[in-house]
């Protein structure tokens, strides 16, 4: 191989032999932290640990994918390492990005939703969407249907033009509204709803959230167990995935 002509797995062979000669894991953890942080300046490094790979670090941080990093800092590869276990394959990075959506959204209290319950539930969804996303407004569509199968439909924002976007100011008046829920069917119905950017409201956040949870598109339905389904389903799909419709 020369230039640029690279592949992942000689990367990962480029990484092993960088990081051979740096096995101390507190000087692995500095040389990465710093080389990440002078190169990127809008990362914040949550943890540094050994990765299956002997010789090379995984840093997880507010970037949704795992890097995996020699220990002199110079290689890193973005993205997936899979396992094979007993005939079976994992994705370690994406079962911990599962998890950590978990985490995150149960933290999230109810009023900062616009939640669409049904009178009993027996399950619940989590969608990050966008009011002038086209499938969000389909999926907006089957929501009275996911209720009547005993869907909860919890809604956050994930405005895709980002912070300060027209997009982004409609959906901080839908929740500002006196009436979330109306203003959020309105919206998506392509009907104006009256400004309003004076209030409290967590859509920023809930974007910034949906990025580091992931989130690169509208809908992005969220499971009770953190699986990601991008995209729209109709609602007996996903009935069928949440185990309410036999397949």
């Amino acid at each position: 191989m020369q230039g640029k002509h690279w592949s992942w797995s000689a990367l990962l062979v480029a990484m092993c032999g960088s990081a051979l000669a740096e096995p101390d894991m507190s000087d692995a953890e500095a040389r990465i932290r710093k080389q990440l942080v002078d190169v990127f300046s809008n990362i914040e490094i949550r943890r540094i640990s050994e990765s299956p790979i002997p010789g090379v670090y995984e840093v997880e941080s507010n970037i949704p994918k795992s890097l995996y990093v020699s220990a002199d800092g110079r290689y890193f590869v973005a993205g997936d390492i899979y396992e094979i276990d007993q005939g079976r394959v994992r994705n370690p990075g994406q079962e911990r990005l599962e998890k950590r959506r978990v985490e995150a959204l149960s933290k999230l209290p109810e009023k900062d939703m616009i939640i669409f319950r049904p009178e009993t539930v027996k399950a619940s969804i989590t969608v990050f969407t966008d009011v002038d996303c086209g499938y969000c407004r389909k999926l907006h569509n089957e929501v009275g249907a996911l209720n009547q199968l005993g869907v909860q439909v919890n809604y956050l924002a994930f405005p895709r033009e980002g912070v300060g976007s027209g997009t982004f100011d409609k959906m901080v008046s839908v929740w500002c509204a006196e009436d979330p829920k109306a203003a959020m069917t309105a919206a998506k119905q392509g009907l104006a709803v009256p400004k309003n950017l004076a209030c409290d409201n967590p859509v920023a956040k809930q974007y910034e959230l949906g990025s580091e949870l992931g989130v690169n598109g509208t809908p992005a339905i969220v499971l009770s167990d953190g699986k990601l389904i991008p995209g729209y389903l109709p609602a007996d799909e996903l009935g069928r995935r949440l185990g309410l419709i036999e397949p």
